[in-house]
C-alpha cells in the first residue's frame, strides 16, 4: 500500500460539530420542558383518579381536562423528535393518562377509546389500560364495601377481558416493553378479586339470611 498525504478539512467539522451543537442544545431544551409536561401529566392523571375514587365526579373531570391539554402539548411538542417521543418518561407519562381516561370513561359507562382517539402511541396505550386493572380492583373493593356486589362482578369482567387480550399479544419485549408484566400482574389481581368477590358475596347472604330469619 503506497501511502498519500493525509487530508482534513478542519473548517468543514468545524462547520458539521456547531450544526450537530445547534441541534443538540435544541434537543435538550425540548427534552427539559418534556420531562416538566410529562409530570404534569402524570399528576392530573394521578388526582383524576383519586377524585374518582372518592367519589368527586366534578374534580375528577377537572383533573381530566387539564390531563387531556398537557398530554396534547406533549405529544405536539415530541412529535418532531421520535427519539423522545417514544423515550421511557414520555411512554409513561401517556401511559398514566391513558389509565385515567379509560377509568372514567368505564366509570360514565362511555365506550372505550382506542389509541388514536387518545391521540397516543400503541405502547402507552398497552401500558396504560394494563395498569387500569388495578384501579378497577381498587373500585371492585369499594362497592363490595356498599353491597353492589352486580357493578363489582362486572368490572371484574372487564379486569378479565383486558388480561385476556394482552396476553394474547405474543411479542418480544421490544416491540411492547412492559405490558407482558402488566399481563402477568392482571392476572394475578383477577383471580384474586375474583375469589375475593365470591367470598364477600357469600357471606353477605348469609348474613342477609339470618338477619331475615331473625327478623332484624
Amino acid at each position: 500500500m503506497k501511502w498519500v498525504q493525509p487530508k482534513f478539512d478542519v473548517a468543514k467539522l468545524k462547520s458539521v460539530i456547531k450544526e450537530v451543537d445547534s441541534y443538540l442544545s435544541e434537543r435538550d431544551r425540548i427534552r427539559e420542558e418534556a420531562i416538566k409536561l410529562s409530570r404534569d401529566v402524570v399528576r392530573a392523571s394521578g388526582w383524576a383518579i383519586t377524585s374518582l375514587h372518592k367519589g368527586d365526579l366534578e374534580s375528577a373531570l377537572k383533573h381530566m381536562e387539564n390531563a387531556e391539554r398537557y398530554a396534547a402539548r406533549l405529544k405536539s411538542l415530541l412529535e418532531p423528535y421520535p427519539e423522545l417521543l417514544n423515550s421511557g418518561f414520555a411512554n409513561n407519562a401517556f401511559s398514566e393518562y391513558v389509565e385515567a381516561k379509560l377509568f372514567i370513561d368505564i366509570v360514565l359507562g362511555k365506550g372505550l377509546s382506542g389509541p388514536e382517539d387518545l391521540n397516543v402511541g400503541i405502547v402507552p396505550y398497552l401500558q396504560g389500560i394494563g395498569d387500569l386493572v388495578g384501579e378497577l380492583r381498587r373500585l371492585c373493593l369499594d362497592l363490595v364495601r356498599h353491597a353492589e356486589f352486580e357493578v363489582a362482578w362486572r368490572l371484574l369482567e372487564i379486569m378479565e377481558a383486558i388480561y385476556l387480550e394482552l396476553r394474547s399479544l405474543d411479542y418480544p419485549e421490544a416491540l411492547i416493553p412492559g405490558v407482558r408484566h402488566k399481563a402477568d400482574v392482571a392476572r394475578r389481581l383477577v383471580d384474586d378479586t375474583k375469589a375475593l368477590l365470591a367470598d364477600l358475596e357469600s357471606r353477605h347472604r348469609l348474613e342477609s339470611s339470618i338477619k331475615k330469619i331473625s327478623g332484624l
